[in-house]
């Protein structure tokens, strides 16, 4: 049995070796271009935080209504024994309007609100589903 020189076993590796020596330089530099980024001047940087900052405005508003909406789902207010905080969970209803509700009671029924003009007509068409009358 003979044993294989060691020139033998290294020479099939060399063109990995050769491959190696060009392809790591050009992957360090390809790294390095990719992750760098242009320099930003201050003005850009404040422009795109204050448009972050809208967005996720508008996104919290649209999570609190969508909370206040499916809180108030399913179970009517009762405009006759409703407690200004419940009033004001409604869409739409404010603590002035709230408080015109509370002052304009009793109801026979809902659409009193425009009958007593407690509401405008869009007002109530905002929250005609989710109260009622006992």
């Amino acid at each position: 049995m003979t044993i294989p020189s060691l020139s033998a076993c290294i020479r099939p590796n060399m063109s990995f070796y050769r491959f190696g020596r060009i392809a790591v330089p050009l992957l360090a530099l390809f790294l390095a271009v990719a992750c760098t980024r242009p320099s930003q001047n201050p003005e850009e940087i404040r422009e795109k935080t204050a448009q972050a900052t809208a967005d996720v405005k508008a996104d919290a508003t649209a999570v609190a209504q969508g909370v206040k909406e499916g809180l108030t789902r399913g179970n009517k207010v009762d405009l006759n024994n409703a407690t200004k905080n419940q009033l004001m969970a409604l869409p739409g209803i404010t603590e002035t309007a709230a408080d015109r509700i509370i002052a304009s009671r009793p109801y026979a029924a809902p659409e009193d609100l425009v009958k007593k003009k407690v509401l405008t007509p869009h007002e109530y068409d905002r929250v005609s589903g989710q109260v009622g009358v006992k």
